[in-house]
């Protein structure tokens, strides 16, 4: 009987479909549709092409977890939508696009989304594979299906399009066994179609050498190396200017709440970012570690979310433990949980010294506010885990709160 009515289900859903892409004219047929998945780097990647094309003249639309872009402009709709959107969603934003003018559309694809069958029927020029880390097991209950699931995009690839993968993570060859795309490889340490070497990386930047060929970002850090080289190799494959492409990404910012910096008129630098898996955020504090001074002390402030993946949380907590010199345990999104029993659970694997390194905040910006007392000039503050979002959503009530705002304000 639940076979039954989840076939029944799914030839609604296609039905459904099938009559919005009529209606609106088979949209997707008419741009060139780029998709980027992956655990880490989704939104940056996408973004930094979206605004590439953009700043090469091109009209074009970004759908991503921060927001929707078409041509320069955010493109509102009347509910919150997930990364991708459902198939009808996208097929009216699609319609607008072409309606805009929009050649290409960059967007983010999620394993839910490739899951619950959102973009089946889309016409993709490419996709992007990033990384594959721990996140999201809440759903997919396994590694081997959160794969499967990110999987699934290259496969629905036709003969006409590129898959471009990162050589470098153990999954970047096994995701595009199979497929009927054309296959390229992006990496560092091992051999690839685009190479890249990292020449310098510090907090004033990044310089680099794709394929022989000198590239300066202000971006930071080893994971925007990859970003930016993925970004790069793209550009290459669908033809753009690469000497305009180079001097665009020498100015290009950051997308909100991805490794976002200031430094305080007292002298301590503030970092917000989006990490809120295991691997980010260990790339994030590995990267701050990386170029420090010596004398700098990093303080860490972050939580898991509440009615979420439970098993990375012993995980995180000892990756912020470790690799902090002042971690602070505090809230992510709580949602329905008790954020001190969440904080408990980060607590499950910790040395005795790590342990003894520990505060325990459950209020984020009471947390924030200790994080600040304690910085001196020289020191780093990292609030990880919220980037972009301006919200916390607690007991299912969602109150405004941004990590950027916060950390400016008590770091006066």
């Amino acid at each position: 009987m639940k076979k039954i009515v989840k076939k029944l289900k799914t030839l609604k859903w296609k039905i459904k479909s099938a009559i919005a892409d009529y209606c609106y004219g088979h949209p997707s047929t008419k741009l060139k549709i780029i998709g980027v998945t992956g655990t880490n780097g989704k939104t940056t990647t996408a973004t930094l092409l979206y605004r590439i094309a953009i700043a090469l003249g091109h009209k074009a639309g970004f759908i991503g977890t921060t927001n929707i872009m078409i041509n320069k402009e955010e493109y509102k709709l009347d509910r919150k939508i997930p990364t991708t959107p459902d198939k009808m969603t996208l097929t009216k934003i699609f319609a607008k696009m072409v309606e805009d003018g929009c050649e290409y559309v960059f967007m983010e694809i999620s394993s839910h989304a490739m899951d619950q069958k959102r973009v089946v029927g889309i016409n993709f020029t490419g996709g992007i594979f990033t990384n594959l880390t721990q996140d999201h097991l809440d759903y997919h209950k396994s590694m081997e299906n959160y794969f499967l699931a990110k999987k699934k995009f290259f496969d629905l690839l036709p003969e006409s399009s590129f898959a471009l993968s990162n050589a470098d993570d153990e999954h970047g060859r096994m995701i595009l066994e199979g497929i009927k795309a054309k296959k390229y490889f992006y990496g560092i340490e091992n051999e690839a179609d685009f190479k890249g070497e990292i020449k310098k990386l510090n907090f004033s930047g990044l310089e680099l050498s794709f394929n022989g060929e000198d590239i300066k970002s202000e971006l930071l850090g080893k994971f925007n190396a990859y970003n930016l080289l993925s970004v790069w190799s793209f550009c290459k494959l669908l033809g753009f200017d690469m000497v305009k492409v180079a001097k665009i990404l020498e100015t290009i910012e950051a997308p909100t709440g991805r490794f976002q910096h200031f430094m305080s008129s007292g002298g301590v630098l503030g970092i917000v970012d989006y990490a809120h898996s295991p691997d980010s955020l260990e790339n994030v504090l590995k990267t701050i570690k990386e170029v420090k001074d010596k004398e700098s002390k990093v303080i860490c402030v972050f939580g898991c979310g509440g009615d979420r993946d439970p098993l990375k949380r012993r995980i995180m907590g000892k990756i912020g433990a470790t690799l902090s010199d002042l971690p602070i345990f505090t809230s992510d999104n709580p949602r329905n949980e008790d954020p001190d029993k969440i904080i408990a659970e980060m607590k499950t694997d910790l040395s005795m010294v790590d342990s003894g390194k520990v505060k325990s905040v459950s209020n984020r910006r009471e947390a924030i506010i200790e994080a600040t007392k304690l910085a001196q000039k020289g020191d780093i503050v990292l609030l990880a885990g919220k980037g972009h979002e301006d919200y916390q959503e607690i007991r299912g009530v969602k109150n405004h709160f941004n990590d950027m705002e916060e950390l400016k304000k008590y770091l006066k």
